[in-house]
Formats: structure tokens, C-alpha cells, sequence
């Protein structure tokens, strides 16, 4: 009865007694490195979809375990803090104390809080609206995520939102998703997509038309379904804002203003400029990075390594704009284990050979054959989905690209058509562990992460029912079989 009442503890079992029958009978041509690597896997993939312990414990596990059973070498199941993504993560973190320090968030919050705040619809729409636009100005999704999330609770707050109600959630969601999924149809704004391009153009030759990825992958897999995640969000985190319960001025800084005492207010004149001074300060600092940013294709210098640098000015005594006692108290040293385990996980899984054999196994189990090409689509389509539950989304374009030949020969589809089925697979995301970047909106805005589940589940039978469909019918239309 316990176990009735708490089925993800019953999944973990059931995966549990799975691991072990992977580990000691070693099925079809695993070797016992292998089975290693997928019990291991199995379990921690387990542990971080029914969150039946703290996501960074699992990371620890996950690390130990794969450690003490030599699965792979330490460079290698450690490589999540030597990622671009980590160090995105950390500089976005040191980024969002400067906005919500200086009070720009708040000042960002009140300039679309008078357009936004009529109605939760108005709110909800228009936030999914913005983060989805910025898409096509900023290249990060991580990046995009960690600047919006401290002006969304500035939003949040000026709405009368408290932490934990339905409302603050639904924004939090709103902008952990409408910085990420929507935008995977836009060819430089997310990784998955730039490792996909990258590896075409390694291995075949192709290179992708900016316009042609958008016109095949936007109409439907951008804008349709951030109306739909905002429509999910609206049904089922419904609110009523209430701006005038929130802090009466969109200048957060004039609230030390003593009424009526002239000490009081020119105090609070001094701090109102010294904010100034910061925002502009701070407002310099983004711009750089965002000039830098969107011209990445020249320079060559990583997002992440933009981040770091705005991250390490802003740290700079005296100079920066985040005091070190802050930085101390607020850095989130158990998501960032939480995002260095996923990356790790994701690397194992690559360098062991299981996501290869995954994909192998699905090619095989899956009705392809030339001349179907519905079949050929959706089948497709399922094989990139699934090998998105193991190898984590960036992991998608790293097994299948390779095999994209092969299979563009067994199911008479072009290279170009076969590789493109990969991001509707990718940006088709059931559970939270298999995307870092609402992973990370979620822990920055201090709300559970279960709440994902809550619009993933719907989101993902949608698209599956009905936008895949439609997408097809888009690719026929547009002549892509």
C-alpha cells in the first residue's frame, strides 16, 4: 500500500531489480563494462524522473558509483564541469544576483508589467511571447533563461504573487519554457541544434540555410506550441494578478524614503542615483555580452566564456556590482552538481557505445522502408524522442547524425530530410532531466521542479497526436519527400 501510494518509489524498485538483471545476466552483446553503464545509468535516469531523492544527491551517486565500478575514466564522468554548459550556468547565476541587487529586475518587471498585468492571459501570453522572440537575438537558451528568470519574480512580485502560489509558478514556467523549447526551431539558439550542424557539416557536407530551418521548423514546432505551453500554463496554473498588492513603485530603491523626514528622503535620493548608477553600470555589462554574443560566428569565443567574463567583472571589488558576501550565500552549489551530473551522464553514455546500440536497436524495431514515407517520418521522429530520454537532449544529433546516411539510404529520404527529424524528436521533452535549461529556470526560481512534469506530460501527447502530424503535412507541403 505504501508503494500504491507513492508509484514513483515503485518505478525506482522496478528499475532497481531491472539494473541488477542488466548487471549480472549482461543482455544481448553487452559487454560487463557496458551493463555496467547501463545499470548505473537506468538508475540514476530513474532516481531523477520520479525525484525520489535531491536531484544533486543523485548527481553525487551517480558520480561514486561510476567511479568505484570504473565505467569510464574520471575526465570523462567528471566532463560536466568542464563543459560550455556548466560555466554558462555559473556565470548566469552571478548575472541574475546583479540584476535582482541593482533592482533592474524590477525596473524591467514594471516596464512589461504595464502591459502585461491585466489579465493572467496578457501575463502568461505576453511573457511567452517575449522569451521566445529573444530567441532570435540571444544564442544561449541558458543564457536567455538565467536574464529572464529574476526579471519574471520581479514581474511575479509586482503582480502580487508569493512564492509558492499558482501564479509565481506559472511564471516561473512560462519562462523556463519559452526560453528553451520554442526556440529549438531557431538554427543558432540552442545547443542541440548548433551540435546537429556542426556534425552535418563534419560528416556530409550539408550546410543549413538559417531561413530554410526556420520555415520548415517554426510555423509549427515554434509558434504553435508556445501557444500551447502558454495555454497548458494558463489551465492549469491559473491566477489573478493583483498588481496593486505588490510594492507600489516600479523604482525599488525608493522604498528606504522616509515620509515626510527631509534626512529621510534626500537618503533616499542618494540611493536612488547610486541604483541608477549600478543599472546603467550593469545595463553596460549585458550589452557587451550581448554584442558578443550575437557575434560569435566571427570571433569564435563561446557563449560561456562571454558569460565568465561578464560574471567575473561583476565580482571584481569595487568595481563589480555583486559583493562577495552575496555571492557566498546565493551561488546554488547543489544545481550546479545537479547540471554537471546530467552533463556526465551524458558523456558516459556517448563514450560507452550505448546510445549508439539504443539507435541500432530502434532502426531495427522500427517499421522503415522505402516508399512509406509517413512510416519512415514518424519512425524517425520516435527513434530521436527515445534516444533523447538517454542521452539527454545534446546527445540526440551525437548519436544519430552518423547514422544518418545509412538511413536516409533505407528509407529513400534525403540526408537533409533524415537529419531535420531530429529536432522534432529533441524538442520533444518528457521529463526535466533531459533539458538543462529548464532544469536550471525552475532552481533559480526557487520552485520545484515536479511542477514540469505537470505541462511536459500534456505538452508531449500533444505533440505527438497532433503537431507531429500537422508536421507532416508541413514537410509534404513545403516539398521535403
Amino acid at each position: 500500500m505504501q508503494f500504491l501510494r507513492h508509484p514513483g518509489r515503485l518505478f525506482v524498485v522496478i528499475v532497481l531489480f531491472l539494473a541488477a538483471a542488466v548487471l549480472i545476466w549482461q543482455p544481448g552483446d553487452l559487454s560487463q563494462m557496458q551493463s555496467r553503464t547501463a545499470a548505473i545509468v537506468m538508475m540514476t535516469l530513474a532516481l531523477w524522473a520520479t525525484g525520489t531523492l535531491p536531484e544533486f544527491l543523485t548527481a553525487l551517486l551517480f558520480f561514486l558509483a561510476a567511479v568505484l565500478l570504473h565505467i569510464a575514466e574520471p575526465v570523462e564522468i567528471f566532463a560536466g564541469f568542464a563543459s560550455t554548459a556548466f560555466w554558462l550556468i555559473f556565470s548566469g547565476m552571478v548575472i541574475g544576483m546583479a540584476i535582482r541587487s541593482t533592482g533592474l529586475g524590477q525596473r524591467i518587471a514594471g516596464f512589461l508589467g504595464q502591459h502585461l498585468d491585466r489579465s493572467y492571459v496578457h501575463l502568461i501570453g505576453g511573457l511567452m511571447l517575449v522569451c521566445t522572440l529573444l530567441g532570435f537575438i540571444m544564442p544561449s537558451s541558458m543564457g536567455r533563461t538565467i536574464m529572464m528568470v529574476p526579471i519574471g519574480l520581479a514581474l511575479a512580485e509586482r503582480c502580487g504573487f508569493r512564492p509558492g502560489s499558482r501564479g509565481r509558478i506559472g511564471i516561473a514556467l512560462t519562462v523556463a519554457m519559452g526560453c528553451h523549447i520554442p526556440t529549438f526551431t531557431i538554427l543558432p539558439a540552442n545547443i542541440p541544434n548548433m551540435v546537429l550542424i556542426g556534425a552535418a557539416e563534419n560528416i556530409y557536407g550539408q550546410h543549413f540555410s538559417y531561413f530554410n530551418y526556420l520555415l520548415l521548423h517554426f510555423p509549427l514546432l515554434g509558434l504553435v506550441k508556445a501557444a500551447v505551453i502558454a495555454a497548458l500554463i494558463i489551465l492549469l496554473f491559473r491566477d489573478t494578478p493583483a498588481p496593486a498588492m505588490a510594492a507600489g513603485s516600479d523604482d525599488s530603491t525608493a522604498e528606504g524614503a522616509v515620509g515626510g523626514a527631509v534626512d529621510g528622503a534626500a537618503e533616499a535620493a542618494d540611493d536612488a542615483r547610486n541604483s541608477r548608477r549600478q543599472q546603467t553600470k550593469l545595463i553596460a555589462v549585458l550589452l557587451t555580452a550581448l554584442a558578443f554574443w550575437l557575434t560569435d560566428s566571427l570571433h569564435g569565443i563561446s557563449p560561456a566564456w562571454i558569460g565568465l567574463g561578464a560574471a567575473v567583472f561583476l565580482l571584481l571589488p569595487k568595481v563589480g556590482l555583486v559583493e562577495h558576501k552575496q555571492f557566498n550565500q546565493q551561488v546554488n552549489v547543489a544545481l550546479l552538481m545537479f547540471i554537471a551530473g546530467v552533463l556526465g551522464v551524458g558523456t558516459v553514455v556517448n563514450q560507452s557505445g550505448l546510445g549508439q546500440m539504443l539507435a541500432a536497436t530502434l532502426e531495427s524495431w522500427l517499421p522503415i522502408e522505402q516508399g512509406h514515407d509517413a512510416t519512415n517520418f514518424f519512425s524517425l521522429v520516435a527513434m530521436s524522442f527515445a534516444t533523447g530520454m538517454l542521452t539527454t537532449l545534446p546527445g540526440v544529433p551525437a548519436v544519430l547524425t552518423p547514422m544518418a546516411g545509412e538511413l536516409a539510404g533505407v528509407t529513400g529520404m534525403s540526408v537533409t530530410a533524415v537529419l531535420m527529424t531530429q529536432v522534432i524528436g529533441f524538442s520533444t521533452i518528457l521529463f526535466p532531466y533531459q533539458s538543462g535549461p529548464l532544469l536550471v529556470g525552475m532552481h533559480l526560481a526557487e520552485e520545484p521542479v515536479k511542477h514540469l512534469l505537470r505541462i511536459l506530460l500534456p505538452l508531449t501527447l500533444i505533440t505527438l497526436l497532433i503537431l507531429v502530424p500537422l508536421d507532416y503535412l508541413w514537410w509534404q507541403l513545403l516539398g521535403m519527400f
